[in-house]
């Protein structure tokens, strides 16, 4: 006799995604919101007339990015080799750190606590010891990313690999179900939604994390760019900088959540996601 969850997943009619195309359906509200508030900026803007050093319209920043696009996007690939590498390190450290923890009286007890206080410290505080240790190149800000990045995905891992239901637990072993036939089955598919959400939050951060580097010492990239332009009071370019690194953390982010529909497409929330009416 099949187990009841089993049954109940089994009963719930999974419609096929449409792509890209179902993805914009789903994001048409937030896109036409998004346009609305760039026309009222730019008509706000341009009636008031404010001045553009104060808060220059959506078409100004557009062209004076499009003029000097060339010296942006290259620090944007700067930024984004900075935000890429310190996340996946994030991702590749973290998860199985939450592992440890959790199969582990003597990580739960002595080391995840000084993980915590750790995590407590101000990222900004320690950026100059970094640039003190390693220089002023790629590694400081790939460390401070992972640090930013990491705390989010230890917890949430944490809580998933330890959110097994005792019954469906105990099932598998009356089955003669082994500790890693019982993680690889149950425990690892019923924590990854709880991973992906820690996964999110850190993509999320990684973004400011990489410019929160910069800021405190670089001679390339997005933060330095943005420190430049501010310096010139080139409002403009500093809009557009902000824009690109949206853009960038927002990358990560659908990145990480194609990802998650992939991996785990029998989720409730990817369920619900795909019965929605159009």
């Amino acid at each position: 006799m099949a187990h009841p969850a089993a049954n109940a997943t089994q009963a719930v009619p999974l419609r096929p995604n449409g792509g890209m195309a179902a993805w914009l359906r789903q994001r048409a509200g937030a896109l036409l919101v998004a346009a609305t508030l760039l026309v009222a900026w730019e008509v706000i803007v341009r009636a008031l007339g404010i001045k553009e050093y104060l808060l220059p319209p959506p078409t100004k920043i557009w062209s004076e990015f499009h003029k000097r696009s060339g010296v942006v996007m290259a620090g944007a690939w700067v930024t984004t080799l900075e935000i890429l590498g310190g996340y996946l390190l994030a991702v590749v450290v973290s998860i199985p750190f939450a592992l440890a923890v959790t199969y582990s009286r003597f990580m739960e007890n002595a080391v995840y606590p000084v993980v915590v206080f750790l995590q407590i410290v101000p990222k900004i505080a320690v950026a100059p010891l970094f640039i003190i240790w390693f220089g002023f190149g790629y590694t400081p800000k790939l460390l401070i990313v992972f640090l930013l990045s990491f705390f989010p995905i230890v917890v949430a891992s944490i809580a998933g690999f330890k959110a097994v239901d005792p019954e469906i637990a105990d099932f598998a072993r009356t089955t003669g179900a082994s500790g890693w036939k019982l993680f690889a089955k149950i425990r690892l598919p019923q924590a990854l939604p709880d991973i992906f959400t820690g996964m999110k939050v850190g993509a999320a951060l990684s973004a400011t994390a990489a410019i929160v580097a910069e800021f405190v010492a670089s001679d390339k990239g997005l933060g330095y760019l943005l420190l430049q332009y501010n310096g010139n009071l080139d409002t403009p370019m500093v809009f557009a900088v902000i824009f690109l690194l949206s853009f960038i953390g927002l990358a990560v982010y659908y990145t990480v959540e194609l990802i998650e529909r992939l991996t785990i497409p029998w989720h409730v929330s990817q369920v619900n996601a795909q019965q929605a009416p159009p």
